[in-house]
């Protein structure tokens, strides 16, 4: 069975632009959950744009579901994510200036080893979200992850462009990486940009176990509502 990770990130941007409690964001994790959704996904950003530290305390807090906290690899994310031990972390690359998660983790930081011991030792599932490679799968392995997000930003850039021959060659890196993390018993999960279609075609990969959405879901669902999007998706993902 393929999961479902929603993220919820850009309610907290709809609540932030007014500087309010509303949509209010353990609400909208809860309704997300009864709408389908097997994991919910936030990322603390150090500029806390959109989920704050508060966020994310309450919804370990009042959240019975997996909650995949995505951060950055500093020592007060580390901090956090030690006291709130939510059931899994995503480490994420982080510019500050950036509109988006633009790429995948360097995974040569010095620092990664350590803090992903730390999380383990707290009984933390660690997942590192990475660029399609086979050195970076091979690496994710060594530095004792439990997990790779694959960076499918790339992918579905090509896919809404129909651009069919980088598309197909995207595609295979991409099933490669899958075929070869599986193998040394890494669980692979994807995520960035997709849409209803893109997902589709990334389930043709026997490997992927998890799907990451956030902007799509929330965009979409302004005009079909979030039951209708995140069941959708389900429909898609089933196997």
């Amino acid at each position: 069975m393929i999961k479902l990770g929603v993220n919820i990130d850009h309610i907290a941007t709809i609540r932030n632009a007014r500087g309010e409690d509303h949509p209010d964001i353990i609400k909208a994790a809860r309704y997300v959950l009864n709408c389908g959704a097997d994991i919910i996904t936030i990322h603390r950003r150090e500029d806390e744009r959109h989920i704050n530290k508060k966020d994310v305390i309450k919804l370990k807090q009042k959240i019975s579901k997996p909650i995949n906290l995505e951060m950055a690899a500093n020592q007060d994310m580390l901090r956090l994510a030690l006291k709130i031990k939510p059931k899994y972390v995503c480490i994420v690359p982080e510019k500050r200036m950036e509109v988006t998660t633009e790429g995948g983790l360097n995974l040569k930081k010095n620092n990664l080893r350590q803090i992903i011991k730390k999380l383990k030792t707290s009984k933390i599932e660690v997942s590192l979200f990475v660029d399609p490679s086979i050195s970076n799968i091979k690496l994710a392995k060594k530095l004792g992850a439990d997990s790779v997000e694959i960076h499918t930003g790339k992918f579905a850039k090509l896919f809404k462009l129909k651009k069919k021959s980088q598309l197909n060659k995207e595609f295979i890196k991409i099933a490669k990486c899958s075929n070869l993390g599986k193998k040394i018993n890494l669980n692979i999960k994807m995520g960035h940009g997709l849409d209803y279609d893109s997902t589709k075609y990334l389930c043709k990969i026997k490997e992927v176990c998890e799907f990451n959405i956030g902007h799509f879901i929330i965009g979409e669902s302004i005009f079909f509502g979030l039951k209708h999007v995140i069941k959708k998706f389900k429909k898609i993902i089933k196997r």
